[in-house]
């Protein structure tokens, strides 16, 4: 399979799994899937994700977090898309619904969670929002 963009095609299976109330979805494995599934486990958008081989191909098992069986997730979004790159500096790295949201950001220091560029004042591509 050929995919032009990793991150709208991990932010279109993550959107379709909870819309579909599945527990779990698949990914391919690339690294920067791997830093964005490793920040939204972190900061609990997902319960937890591991790298499988099926096949001789690998592939992110990605389990889905629910709370009183709605979705953690509800509003996830790309930003920066390979026909319109979105970049920023740190002091106007944009805030989702007031602070409650989170932007993952590709930077020199790698890819890391809008709160932590704020505080290693590190800007770069703003990779998605989600809330």
């Amino acid at each position: 399979m050929f995919f032009n963009h990793p991150v709208s095609d991990l932010v279109a299976r993550i959107k379709n799994g909870y819309l579909a109330k599945k527990n779990s979805i698949s990914s391919p494995v690339s690294r920067l899937r791997e830093n964005i599934l490793h920040i939204l486990k972190d900061e609990g958008y997902i319960l937890n994700y591991s790298k499988l081989t099926e096949d001789g191909k690998e592939r992110f098992d990605i389990h889905l977090k629910y709370h009183y069986s709605a979705p953690v997730v509800s509003e996830i979004e790309v930003v920066s898309k390979p026909g319109r790159r979105v970049y920023c500096h740190s002091d106007q790295i944009p805030l989702v619904k007031n602070g409650l949201g989170l932007v993952v950001l590709s930077t020199s220091g790698g890819v890391i969670a809008d709160h932590e560029a704020r505080s290693k004042k590190l800007g770069g591509e703003i990779l998605l929002k989600i809330f």
